[in-house]
C-alpha cells in the first residue's frame, strides 16, 4: 500500500487535520481514513503544543482502524520513563522528576502533556498505549524510525524487544540507565541505553577541544549530533549536523569510527526528530527527515511515498504551523 510518512506533531492536532485533508484523508466512522493509502507516523506526538490529548486520540484511532501505523518517538519514551517508578530506587522514577544536575528541565520539557493528563486515569492509559508503539517499522520496501536507522543498535536491542519490535516493560529500566562516566558513554561498546539513545535521539559525539557551538536556545554545547546517513561524513566538518557555515569552523579530524553508520543503499529510510527549518528537502535520495519544527512555528511535513526506491524532493508536502 502507498503511504504518507508524517513528521513530529507535538500536540498540534489542528495542523495534522489540515495536512490529512490536503492528502485526501477524511474523518469517517470515528477515524481519519484514505481510500487507498495509509499514514506512517514517525513519533513525537506529545509535549509543547496546545492539543496533547486530541493529537494522541486522533493517531490512536487511525492505528486502531488500520489506516495508520506509528513508531515511538523519544518524547513517548520519556513519557513512559517519567510515569514508571524506579523499582531499584524507591520514591524515584525512571526519568527523574528533579535532579541536581538539571533541576526541573525534565518537567519543563514534558509540561504540556502533564498539564493535560497528570493525576488522571488517562495518564496511565496513554502511557500504556505508548508502550504498544514499535521502535521501528521495517516493511518490504521502506523503513521508519524516529531518529536513526542504526543496524548494530537495532540488532543489540532485538532480545529486549517483543516480536513486533515493542519495548518490553522490563527493558525500560536498562534503557533509562544513563552512564555516569563520559568515557563509558562514548565507548564503542553498545548497551541498551546507548542503543535506544541512538535510534530514538540520533548519534552524538564529543567535539574536540576547544570547539563548541551554541544551540538554538543559546546554550553552549560540547557535543554534536552527526549526519549519520551521509556515507562520506567521516570528519567533524562534514559530519556535524549543523548549518554549513557552522560546520566549516570545525576541524577535519576524523569522528570516532563506531559512529559511522551510513546508509546501506537499500530501502529508503524515513525519520523525524531533528527540528529542521526552511524549505523541506531530502537528506539524501535514500533518507528523508519529515520533522520541520511545527512546534516552533515551522511546518508539518509528509512524504507521499508511492513505492519509489529512490526518493524525490517533489514528493514532500507540508502545511504551516
Amino acid at each position: 500500500m502507498n503511504s504518507d510518512i508524517i513528521g513530529d506533531i507535538h500536540g498540534h492536532a489542528d495542523a495534522l487535520e489540515v495536512l490529512l485533508c490536503d492528502l485526501g484523508y477524511r474523518n469517517t466512522a470515528k477515524a481519519w481514513r484514505h481510500p487507498d493509502r495509509q499514514a506512517l507516523f514517525v513519533g513525537d506526538f506529545i509535549d509543547r503544543g496546545p492539543k496533547q490529548c486530541e493529537t494522541v486520540d486522533l493517531i490512536r484511532r487511525m492505528v486502531d482502524a488500520g489506516s495508520a501505523q506509528a513508531v515511538m518517538g523519544n518524547h513517548e519514551f520519556n513519557a513512559i520513563a517519567w510515569f514508571l517508578p524506579d523499582r531499584e530506587f524507591p520514591g524515584e522514577y525512571l526519568r527523574k522528576h528533579h535532579s541536581a544536575a538539571y533541576g526541573d528541565k525534565n518537567r519543563r520539557q514534558h509540561q504540556a502533556f502533564l498539564s493535560a493528563v497528570e493525576g488522571s486515569p488517562l495518564h496511565d492509559e496513554l502511557v500504556s498505549w505508548f508502550l504498544t508503539l514499535p521502535v521501528f517499522l521495517e516493511m518490504p520496501e521502506l523503513r521508519v524510525i524516529h531518529a536513526c536507522w542504526h543496524q548494530a543498535a537495532l540488532d543489540h536491542l532485538r532480545p529486549y524487544l517483543t516480536a513486533d519490535h515493542r519495548i518490553k516493560l522490563e527493558t525500560m529500566i536498562l534503557a533509562s540507565r544513563e552512564p555516569d562516566d563520559e568515557a563509558e558513554k562514548d565507548s564503542p561498546e553498545l548497551t541498551v541505553f546507548k542503543a535506544i539513545e541512538a535510534v530514538l535521539k540520533g548519534i552524538e559525539v564529543p567535539l574536540p577541544p576547544p570547539h563548541t557551538f551554541q544551540d538554538k536556545d543559546g546554550h553552549e554545547r560540547h557535543r554534536v549530533r552527526v549526519r549519520w546517513w551521509d556515507n562520506e561524513a567521516i570528519d567533524y566538518r562534514r559530519a556535524a549536523m549543523l548549518p554549513v557555515h557552522e560546520r566549516e569552523l570545525f576541524p577535519e579530524d576524523p569522528v570516532p569510527s563506531h559512529t559511522l553508520v551510513g546508509h546501506d543503499g537499500g530501502k529508503p529510510v524515513f525519520v523525524g526528530h531533528y527540528w529542521l527549518t526552511g524549505t523541506p528537502a531530502l537528506l539524501s535520495n535514500k533518507v528523508a527527515c519529515v520533522d520541520y519544527s511545527v512546534a516552533k512555528g515551522g511546518k508539518l511535513v509528509a512524504y507521499l511515498w508511492d513505492g519509489e526506491p529512490t526518493l524525490e524532493d517533489s514528493k514532500l508536502h507540508w502545511v504551516k504551523s
